[in-house]
């Protein structure tokens, strides 16, 4: 059953703010909820947490044959599991418009926009190479999954290790973490996606400046005019940008959407950057305790 709409009150209530420059979890206009990192004792299988927010994000490999049409390349694969657990919006065993949305922009910024060296994951050209999966759990749906999402995927990258192999003549000898130290995954660079949602102008006021909101919750999501996803690394490139909605945008207001969102990019990088030195270190006095 899906959950009602938005009530009047709640409608005006929450324009009103956005109008005084407030929101109602207490953030600025273009503040962005701070990103929790769980890590899991497995390399790879990662919780990351925007708000209320989670998802869950886990990689997994092994070897198999590549395709014909490209024998020097790995296989990068994924996939998303969303239950009623996360929003009552959601319907088991039917992937909502959102999901497959989530799904195709996750494709276009991890698999086309090659962020990860896929030439590194081929082990004997046209004969074995290695598949990663990306598995997605949506946990909990308090708006924005979809930046969620897409950090917990980055982070799951960079965190995941795959066995060491060896190639001995035609054969190809898988050694165990405790015979050789797993391999980090090579990758091109790291990008990160940062949504924005848009609200109209009051229709009595004199001021036509669209007010526009980071990182919206749900409520914001649901009542905005329109969102655009902007996704991009810390070095400026420029992956994939997806508007949705119907609020018209100057190019002005796009690059300067942009311009913000690579500010974003940067710390985000940085703070990524931290916290997976801070859980290697964790990992380190464990072996050396052990």
């Amino acid at each position: 059953m899906r959950p009602p709409s938005p009530s009047i009150p709640e409608r005006e209530f929450l324009l009103n703010a956005l109008r005084q420059s407030r929101r109602l979890d207490g953030r600025r206009l273009l503040d962005m909820r701070k990103p929790i990192i769980t890590f899991n004792e497995e390399m790879g299988y990662v919780e990351v947490a925007l708000g209320k927010t989670k998802v869950m994000a886990h990689i997994e490999s092994r070897l198999v044959r590549p395709p014909p049409e490209r024998p020097y390349e790995g296989i990068i694969s994924i996939h998303s599991e969303v239950s009623p657990m996360a929003s009552s919006e959601y319907e088991a065993g039917r992937p909502s418009e959102e999901e497959v949305t989530i799904t195709r922009m996750l494709d276009k910024v991890i698999r086309r926009s090659d962020t990860v060296d896929k030439e590194s994951l081929c082990i004997l050209a046209g004969q074995v190479v290695w598949h990663l999966r990306l598995t997605l759990h949506f946990l909990a749906d308090a708006g924005n999954v979809l930046d969620c999402a897409c950090l917990a995927s980055i982070v799951a990258l960079r965190h995941f290790r795959r066995p060491e192999v060896e190639v001995v003549g035609e054969d190809v000898v898988l050694h165990q973490p405790d015979e050789r130290a797993p391999v980090p995954l090579a990758m091109h660079h790291t990008p990160f996606c940062f949504t924005f949602a848009f609200f109209h102008p009051p229709s009595s006021s004199t001021v036509d400046e669209i007010i526009t909101v980071l990182d919206p919750s749900l409520l914001e999501q649901t009542l905005c005019g329109g969102t655009m996803s902007v996704a991009l690394n810390a070095q400026r490139e420029l992956c994939v940008v997806q508007k949705a909605g119907g609020v018209p945008l100057a190019q002005h207001e796009i690059l300067h959407v942009v311009n913000l969102a690579v500010q974003q990019a940067k710390l985000m990088e940085r703070f990524v950057e931290d916290t997976l030195a801070s859980d290697w270190e964790k990992r380190k006095k464990t072996v050396e305790v052990r």
